[in-house]
């Protein structure tokens, strides 16, 4: 499936949603691109269903861009607006190291990013210091866990690193972020909210950012997958 054609199907399948009022506000006109994201977080809460407990804000992770790009979105459905930064992808996902996302996959062992919709759960302490543990809602991430995929801040993905290389450093699979950066998703993203990790490709005006050959994905639409029965953690 092309890149534009499933988002075309996002889109459609988010104007066909009776969305209940009492669940999101409704929503400004913003940019283009952040009108297609609030469509994509209504229509990824909808289908996680009780799974998720905080529906104010989701996160979208868009590994279609470059990560020299910010493209880690957190859309709040409340205030109705749109934040942006860098986010790292994994090494298994990434081995030539230029920025751009290949592959994904589910494989304990891969160090790729894994698509699809998480609940985020907890803090704890771990390897990287402050964490937020993740729980993976569809048959493409639902290793997650075993596989310690987290929210964390890395040396890596701070823009002092962008600025000497161009681009992120890799992380594990896991979604790896400047502190500063770390410390909005610590606030506004963890116990119990929606993230969701998907090669959209979307830049500010819509439009669909070209990729080199060698970083296309063949992809399916996710409402292929058969969704685990996860409840709330």
């Amino acid at each position: 499936m092309k890149r534009r054609d499933l988002l075309k199907g996002t889109l459609a399948a988010g104007a066909a949603l009776a969305l209940p009022s009492r669940l999101f506000a409704s929503v400004a006109p913003g940019s283009p691109r952040d009108r297609i994201l609030f469509d994509i977080a209504k229509r990824e809460l909808l289908r996680a269903g009780n799974a998720i407990w905080k529906h104010d804000i989701v996160g979208i992770a868009d590994f279609g861009l470059h990560s020299a790009k910010p493209r880690f979105h957190f859309v709040n459905l409340e205030r109705a607006e749109v934040q942006s930064y860098h986010v790292s992808h994994g090494m298994g996902s990434d081995p030539q190291h230029d920025g751009w996302l290949k592959q994904f996959s589910n494989t304990e062992g891969s160090n790729a990013t894994s698509r699809g919709a998480y609940v985020t759960w907890e803090w704890y302490k771990g390897r990287y210091g402050t964490s937020v543990r993740l729980g993976g809602l569809d048959n493409t991430n639902n290793a997650a866990l075993q596989r310690y995929i987290v929210m964390h801040r890395a040396d890596y993905a701070e823009s002092s690193h962008l600025e000497k290389w161009g681009r992120l450093g890799r992380s594990n699979g896991c979604f790896a972020m400047g502190e500063e950066q770390f410390r909005v998703a610590l606030m506004h993203l963890s116990g119990g909210r929606l993230l969701f990790a998907d090669s959209l490709g979307l830049e500010e005006d819509g439009s669909i950012q070209p990729v080199p050959e060698l970083a296309m994905i063949e992809r399916q639409p996710l409402d292929l997958y058969p969704r685990p029965a996860i409840s709330a953690y």
